[in-house]
């Protein structure tokens, strides 16, 4: 009887050196909790947090490769200026000597605006009335032309133009506006089939301009309205 009263009085001492455990865990806990509460309420200097990313990354994994992406685009900065437009002045002087020795593009004329040059080719010389066919000799001329162009890099246009007077009904196109159309993207397939690999832009503007021709003889204004203009601008043109 005498040992189970000993153990009773020291069961209540054994468990008072021990409490102090569970006081102290619970104050860890909330010292925890409280530090989470401050971080989750602080701003984030990312830029730090970058800068120590860094200088922990580059010190645990010193060999660390770094890749760079490939370029996925067709175009990018150095293909964009590596490519120039020829300057306008000089192009005219270069294609006034190459075209002084065909009989057909000796006829055309050459004219320097202040933002593009024109070469307008007489479109009788080219195609037969109300037709958008041009026989051998206006493509050997057009691809001599073409051997010209296709070594720069500026934009290039075609534009069909027709006189006033409405086409034959047995003909192969309705209006003048459809011939100008058929006119100039006959033009420029023959500049594409000559070596020129940007796009060129092709339009049809059938006889709204022209009234802006100069008051000549009726005969030679309305074949000066039969032409295709191949205009060069003096941006770079597109690849298709």
């Amino acid at each position: 009887m005498f040992d189970d009263e000993m153990n009773t009085d020291q069961q209540p001492s054994a468990r008072s050196k021990t409490a102090w455990m569970i006081t102290f865990t619970d104050l860890v806990s909330l010292m925890l909790t409280f530090f989470v509460l401050l971080f989750s309420m602080s701003s984030l200097q990312m830029d730090e947090w970058d800068a120590m990313t860094d200088t922990l990354t580059q010190t645990l994994n010193p060999g660390k490769l770094t890749t760079v992406a490939a370029a996925t685009a067709e175009f990018n900065i150095g293909t964009i200026f590596s490519r120039q437009a020829t300057d306008l002045d000089y192009l005219s002087g270069v294609l006034e000597r190459g075209v002084a020795e065909d009989d057909i593009l000796k006829t055309s004329k050459i004219m320097l605006l202040d933002d593009r040059l024109v070469v307008a080719l007489p479109g009788d010389l080219l195609f037969s009335p109300g037709q958008a066919v041009m026989p051998e000799e206006a493509r050997a001329a057009l691809f001599t032309l073409g051997s010209l162009l296709r070594n720069v890099g500026n934009q290039i246009g075609v534009n069909g133009h027709t006189d006033p007077r409405p086409p034959s009904p047995d003909g192969v196109y309705s209006s003048n506006w459809s011939l100008s159309v058929a006119r100039a993207a006959a033009v420029a397939n023959a500049l594409r089939q000559s070596g020129y690999t940007d796009d060129i832009l092709a339009f049809g503007y059938a006889a709204s301009q022209f009234t802006q021709l100069p008051e000549i003889e009726p005969d030679r204004r309305a074949a000066m309205g039969r032409r295709v203009d191949i205009v060069i601008f003096p941006t770079v043109g597109g690849r298709n």
